[in-house]
């Protein structure tokens, strides 16, 4: 077998939801690239899987501590091919924060703003938009509002001058 010669297979008549389920167990075990391979097989035969693309995004936002700035914008693009209203602005609120989180551990306090005010504003806009009683906004918008209070140097650099170079995605 020549190495310049292996190609991808594809799933077929698999059973995408196994998949689906060994994905979410690599992501479990802290193995995002693996359970990011998983949902690019499972979205070369179904590309409106939901299921897959919530993963995958949430696999791609995992990556964030060891290298956002080339992943970010593929997760945010990712989820905004989810179907619900709610699902996207939620999604792109857990990316938002998880890049804050990344952008904290880089020492940069201004990106790290930038990023925590958007996840707060998706986070806001998926209270309004879920149902009554989904927690998942309100934990997510004080788990950002923590970050705040441990990270007093993220309230200062958002006061100062804006700056147009944030930097996100590639």
């Amino acid at each position: 077998m020549s190495l310049a010669t292996v190609r991808l297979k594809r799933l077929g008549a698999r059973d995408l939801e196994k998949a689906l389920a060994k994905a979410e167990q690599y992501r479990a075990l802290n193995e995002p690239e693996e359970a990011e391979s998983i949902c690019r097989d499972v979205l070369d035969e179904s590309p409106d899987d939901q299921h897959a693309l919530r993963t995958l995004g949430l696999a791609l936002t995992d990556r964030f501590a060891v290298e956002w700035r080339g992943v970010f914008d593929e997760a945010v693009a990712t989820f905004r091919k989810l179907t619900s209203p709610y699902e996207r602005v939620y999604y792109a609120g857990v990316a938002w924060e998880r890049c804050a989180k990344a952008q904290i551990a880089q020492n940069q306090a201004h990106n790290a703003a930038h990023s925590l005010e958007k996840a707060l504003e998706c986070f806001e806009e998926a209270e309004r938009l879920g149902a009554k009683d989904t927690p998942d906004p309100v934990l997510r918008w004080n788990r950002c509002v923590r970050m705040l209070d441990r990270h007093p140097e993220l309230v200062d650099a958002s006061a100062g001058p804006r700056s147009h170079e944030f930097q996100h995605g590639d």
